[in-house]
């Protein structure tokens, strides 16, 4: 006797259940050893790495205290036992820990006038492949700005080429100095269309972008128009 659709349609599904059951209890009778071995693995693995990640946050946190006690100390007239101290953070594996300390070792040595020390700083972060492009830009600026009358205007420009360009995080400062290099080679038509291209950028700080209009003025390139107000079409094409 023919069964009614409702009913054979809940017999078929019964059986694809229970077929579905038995596929399962074989599959896990057979390989239940490496797949119980495999979870542990798993849940090992995430284990360490939320007691890696706690570790890591916690080691941050001191860390964070260490280079505030640090400045301190700097504040109440002793900047090299805060120096001593940094030193001992600038190898740390937490990236953030090590470019801090490094760029405040930095700051302290040309607070002390010793700007071989504080360049020194800034190239191993420059040179640092572990740390983020932006802390290594940063410290490339910082040294040529640093040590920019001891260099020739070529190693200024050769340096700063990667930074010097519009729309560029640092190119406001890395601009201006290479915009100064070219002065230095006596390229005041070069320099000046860089000065008239830093007003131009809107990523660059007010501050930057003013002083670049006025020096390009004074270099024959009228870049008032790159402000607030100005007329766009008087631009140098970049």
């Amino acid at each position: 006797m023919a069964l009614p659709p409702d009913t054979a349609e809940s017999f078929v599904r019964e059986v694809d259940e229970k077929l579905r059951e038995d596929q399962a209890k074989e599959f896990f009778q057979k390989n239940g050893k490496w797949i119980g071995g495999l979870v542990a693995l798993i849940l090992l693995v995430a284990g360490g790495y939320f007691v890696w990640e706690s570790r890591q946050q916690s080691q941050a946190r001191q860390d964070s205290e260490a280079i505030a006690a640090a400045l301190e100390r700097v504040g109440n007239g002793n900047p090299k036992a805060a120096s001593d101290d940094l030193a001992k953070l600038q190898d740390s594996s937490i990236d953030t820990t090590r470019a801090s300390a490094l760029f405040t070792r930095a700051a302290i040595a040309l607070q002390q006038n010793d700007r071989k020390t504080a360049v020194d700083l800034y190239k191993k972060i420059a040179d640092d492949s572990g740390l983020p492009d932006a802390y290594r830009d940063l410290a490339t600026v910082r040294a040529v700005a640093t040590e920019f009358d001891t260099i020739s205007p070529d190693d200024v420009i050769a340096r700063l080429k990667p930074l010097a360009k519009p729309g560029k995080p640092y190119f406001g400062t890395a601009g201006e100095l290479t915009a100064m290099a070219l002065l230095k080679k006596g390229d005041k038509a070069g320099a000046g269309q860089l000065f008239a291209r830093i007003a131009a950028d809107k990523g660059v700080p007010d501050s930057i972008r003013s002083r670049a209009v006025q020096v390009a003025g004074s270099l024959g390139i009228d870049a008032t128009a790159s402000m607030p107000g100005g007329d766009p079409a008087a631009l140098p094409a970049q």
